[in-house]
């Protein structure tokens, strides 16, 4: 893993998260646990309205965190109800923190490749609708990061589960003194989370 974000990682403790939260992460928790019980694979979708924020951080902390407890066939993805394009606090925000970013395309909605480990697959990251061609078809989770999208979609295509795990939208601070500070609280909140579903899984 990346060194500085071994350091980053080091700082998180199941203790930071009260108990209704952990009571919240549960289902996805035993939904991973089944699915590595039986040998499958687990894809695992993080679905927000744009595809811009909180999904990108979900989405690339869970794969972060599969790998460092060593949990194998862990496939995540993220999308929205519509497409837009990656923040660019939030790849900022993940380099700050210990991940290695690239980029790939310039266009409205770019391309990053996000690396954690030096000999590891980069998690591709680029806006997009959930049911894209790149994301899954069918068997996945779809772990629903914000209300307006639990809220709005109440049906997932393709979807074998959905679980809400909703974080606060670190949007509302854009273009603030607390913009830096809020980014890196909601990445690191986020990270904390998946660390823990990870770490819970046997």
């Amino acid at each position: 893993m990346n060194p500085q974000l071994h350091e980053t990682i080091q700082q998180f403790a199941a203790s930071n998260i009260s108990d209704e939260r952990k009571a919240q992460l549960q289902p996805l928790i035993d939904f991973i646990q089944q699915k590595k019980n039986s040998a499958q694979a687990v894809r695992l979708n993080f679905i927000c309205t744009h595809n811009s924020r909180r999904s990108h951080l979900s989405q690339i902390w869970a794969q972060a965190m599969a790998f460092h407890f060593g949990i194998k066939a862990v496939f995540c993805y993220s999308g929205g109800t519509e497409a837009t394009a990656m923040f660019g606090k939030v790849h900022q925000t993940l380099a700050a923190q210990g991940f290695e970013v690239i980029q790939l395309s310039e266009s409205a909605n770019p391309v990053f490749a996000i690396k954690y480990a030096p000999n590891e697959n980069a998690v591709i990251c680029f806006s997009k609708v959930y049911h894209h061609d790149f994301n899954p078809r069918s068997d996945y989770a779809a772990i629903m990061t914000c209300d307006h999208a639990d809220e709005g979609c109440p049906v997932v295509l393709g979807a074998a589960a959905r679980f809400p795990v909703r974080y606060h939208d670190p949007k509302q601070y854009d273009n603030t003194p607390l913009m830096d500070a809020k980014y890196a609280e909601r990445s690191l909140e986020i990270g904390q989370e998946m660390w823990f579903v990870f770490s819970q899984i046997r």
